[in-house]
């Protein structure tokens, strides 16, 4: 399939700024494989669709402050820089805006307790820079960063985005981004699901900038994903090996949960316990060996995110659900509503 098989127009109004009140108060458009068949829904519903037995897969990564306002030494002209991931101790791959001032050889600070110098250059705006501190590095970018929002939420970070841009899941920090779909969930839902006999299975995905990367070749075999860091435990892949043993559903929370499942794949179609780096890229036609349903948002139009959407549901299947959900006005993106794909 091409690039321009996954483009459609989505109305600006349509794209949620805020997220609902309180988690768990969006919609549910449910989209079944087997009978074609599209139905709404909403959040609180989600629990229904799960069985005793069944084992669901939250991804447990904890977006981090990554967005720091800096200005250059001398000059005291301002530039942004965005945490990307950190290479050794100190050694830190970012973007910086606007990249054409900020050269190797030039120091920057932030907020006058947090200074780096610029060793090397990537691509499209990167650089590689050390940072020079006193005391903990994530207590200083805890106080003075912002909260790295999507570039299609058009508005500065606020206090509301510090809690709901951030899982009930979340525990271990590291994601410039959060997966998305995990947002729906309270206290009271895990509580629901685990008092039908449900399994909540934790992995982790550290989400990267590459999930907003655009893909810029027609011949999706030309795309090249970024690495984004995973760890599988040992009891959670007892876990969910388990519940395909005994002919369970495996319900992924997101398309980062899918990631890392597919990526860890044994020859008998179970999965392993590992860490590491995957830069795996999903779209049609792909053979999903461990998941059985996936629980999604609505994504941007040719993204990576709605050619794995298609690739689990039907390219046609999943476009009629989104010409639906356009019709019947669903919140999109990523504080919008959900899709439970089955």
């Amino acid at each position: 399939m091409k690039l321009s098989d996954f483009k459609y127009q989505v109305p600006e109004e349509l794209i949620a700024q805020y997220p609902s009140k309180k988690r768990g108060d969006s919609r549910l458009m449910v989209v079944d494989r087997e009978s074609e068949t599209v139905g709404h829904h909403t959040f609180k519903e989600f629990y229904k669709y799960l069985n005793k037995g069944d084992c669901l897969v939250v991804n447990q990564t904890r977006v981090f402050p990554a967005r720091l306002a800096g200005v250059k030494d001398k000059t005291n002209a301002k530039v942004e820089i965005f945490l990307l991931r950190e290479l050794e101790n100190d050694l830190w791959e970012v973007l910086v805006r606007p990249a054409r001032k900020v050269r190797v050889g030039n120091k920057l600070n932030v907020g006058g307790v947090l200074g780096c110098e610029v060793v090397d250059n990537t691509v499209s705006g990167g650089r590689v820079v050390r940072f020079n501190y006193d005391g903990s590095f994530y207590d200083i970018i805890d106080e003075i960063g912002q909260v790295p929002l999507p570039p299609y939420i058009k508005r500065d970070s606020e206090d509301v985005d510090k809690d709901r841009y951030q899982s009930i899941f979340a525990s271990k920090r590291g994601a410039v981004a959060a997966p998305t779909a995990n947002l729906h969930f309270d206290n009271k839902m895990v509580k629901k699901l685990e008092s039908r006999g449900v399994k909540v299975v934790p992995v982790l995905l550290h989400v990267g900038l590459g999930t907003f990367r655009p893909i810029v070749v027609e011949d999706l075999t030309r795309h090249k994903m970024d690495s984004e860091y995973f760890e599988i435990s040992q009891e959670a892949a007892a876990a969910i090996n388990s519940t395909i043993e005994k002919g369970n559903k495996i319900v992924a929370v997101g398309t980062t949960v899918v990631r890392v499942l597919e990526s860890v794949v044994t020859t008998n179609r179970h999965i392993k316990a590992d860490r590491g780096w995957t830069d795996k890229f999903i779209y049609p036609p792909y053979d999903f060996k461990i998941v059985n349903a996936l629980l999604t948002n609505f994504h941007q139009p040719a993204s990576t995110l709605i050619m794995l959407t298609c690739a689990f549901g039907g390219r046609d299947l999943i476009f009629k659900a989104y010409e639906e959900a356009l019709k019947e006005q669903y919140r999109f993106f990523s504080y919008g509503d959900a899709m439970l794909i089955i």
